[in-house]
């Protein structure tokens, strides 16, 4: 498939994937949402690779890569992203999220020693300062310190899920594909949600309403298999910080969706802070038009 064709996918779906997330809380405890969409995430990839012969024959040294990246990409970073959303807007949850390229350009010179360009410390500076003009416009209307927890849960969500990335590149570069690692790393990821839910006894409830269990179809089928295939198949073909470019584009439809279904209402600190956040992971991805090129020439 062409690689504008799956970085359109993975901007789509994950860009709306925050309200999916907001339309099922809070009746629902965090743990137990995260767990029923990886249990139908897992119970609908693997049996499905499996019976079309997709499953690549891996090792006991990968298996333990993909605990590592099932603990960063499949679970704990959905905990942070969700309760996340319990303190603010999911579309402001994205923007912090947006920062992803940053960090995953800091991550790759500490974990593959790639030089970070000075581009790194400018766009890191803008989007730092984007963050503090869209929280500064919430603050001013309501000191709140959820908000503060709010954001503290979203960065820690982003790290772990640049931690995934570098060890998705890992299994990139040992040959292992996207569909495979994403199944077996589910498969762990949802083992540990469920040692999580028997260590805190917390009981499977279930919202009846009809919006959960949409929201859960969705999350589970496209914004879990489809959009992180897509995208670890972008972490494969273009490496950890230009497919993270990515994740420069949720925020916009995200903030949207957050404006129609949350009541999101837009100031002008908010909208000039998403502004720079963008400019900033624009900056850190270098020039955009090398990045264009390789999206649309490679495949």
């Amino acid at each position: 498939m062409p690689t504008a064709v799956v970085y359109a996918a993975t901007v789509l779906i994950w860009g709306s994937s925050w309200i999916a997330v907001y339309f099922q809380l809070p009746v629902v405890p965090v743990v137990v949402s995260i767990f029923y969409r990886f249990v139908l995430a897992v119970g609908l990839l693997l049996p499905g690779l499996y019976l079309l012969k997709m499953l690549q024959p891996t090792g006991a040294r990968d298996h333990g890569f993909f605990l590592l990246q099932g603990v960063c990409l499949f679970s704990l970073n959905f905990i942070c992203f969700y309760n996340a959303t319990l303190y603010m807007p999911s579309g402001i949850v994205s923007v912090v999220f947006s920062l992803a390229t940053i960090v995953n350009a800091i991550n790759n010179r500490l974990i593959w020693k790639e030089r970070i360009p000075v581009s790194i410390a400018l766009g890191g500076v803008l989007g730092v300062a984007g963050l503090g003009l869209i929280f500064s416009g919430q603050l001013a209307q309501q000191w709140n310190a959820g908000y503060f927890n709010g954001l503290a849960l979203a960065l820690a969500g982003t790290y772990l899920f640049s931690l995934g990335n570098m060890i998705s590149a890992r299994n990139s570069r040992k040959g292992i594909k996207p569909l495979t690692a994403s199944a077996y790393s589910m498969v762990y990821g949802t083992l540990l949600l469920v040692l999580i839910l028997v260590f805190t006894r917390q009981p499977l409830v279930w919202d009846p309403a009809p919006r959960y269990w949409i929201a859960l179809l969705y999350l589970a089928v496209f914004g879990t298999i489809v959009a992180f295939s897509a995208y670890l198949t972008l972490v494969a073909r273009l490496g950890p910080s230009r497919a993270a470019y990515a994740t420069v584009l949720f925020p916009v439809i995200a903030l949207l969706l957050s404006s129609v279904f949350e009541g999101y209402r837009w100031q002008a600190s908010a909208f000039a802070g998403l502004l720079l956040v963008m400019f900033g992971n624009v900056i850190v991805m270098g020039q955009l038009p090398k990045l264009l090129k390789a999206i649309f020439t490679k495949s």
